[in-house]
């Protein structure tokens, strides 16, 4: 039996997305990309994962910003119910100030959607 990643023809994906501040302490803002890293390579190869990408606040040098998304639900469960998540539970705390700030929603979309306000026109 083969399974498809795509939604059947007229039903609509829904991707799981995230985004999520972390304030770490400040003597490990700087190292928090190496403090993260086997976690984070460990989540990008999730089969379900569509993107895990880390952003530092240019404001506050000890918040770092993640997004993440999932292809659906059942990628999102897989998530945290995986080894490398269960790790990082425990791994990861040490290194914040406070409990990390989420936003979670679950979205008809597939990925990225173009910025139309911001296109950027070829030649100018």
């Amino acid at each position: 039996m083969m399974t498809s990643s795509h939604p059947p023809i007229g039903a609509t994906a829904t991707m799981i997305f995230i985004a999520a501040k972390f304030r770490v302490l400040p003597d490990d803002a700087d190292q928090w990309p190496e403090i993260a890293a086997d976690f984070t390579n460990a989540v990008r190869a999730e089969p379900g994962c569509l993107w895990f990408d880390w952003s530092r606040s240019l404001d506050d040098p000890t918040e770092y910003v993640l997004v993440e998304a999932f292809r659906d639900e059942a990628a999102g469960a897989e998530h945290v119910q995986s080894e490398h998540f269960k790790q990082a539970q425990q791994t990861l705390p040490p290194h914040l100030a406070e409990t990390p700030r989420v936003v979670n929603m679950s979205l008809p979309e597939e990925g990225w959607s173009e910025l139309g306000e911001m296109a950027v026109h070829e030649g100018g």
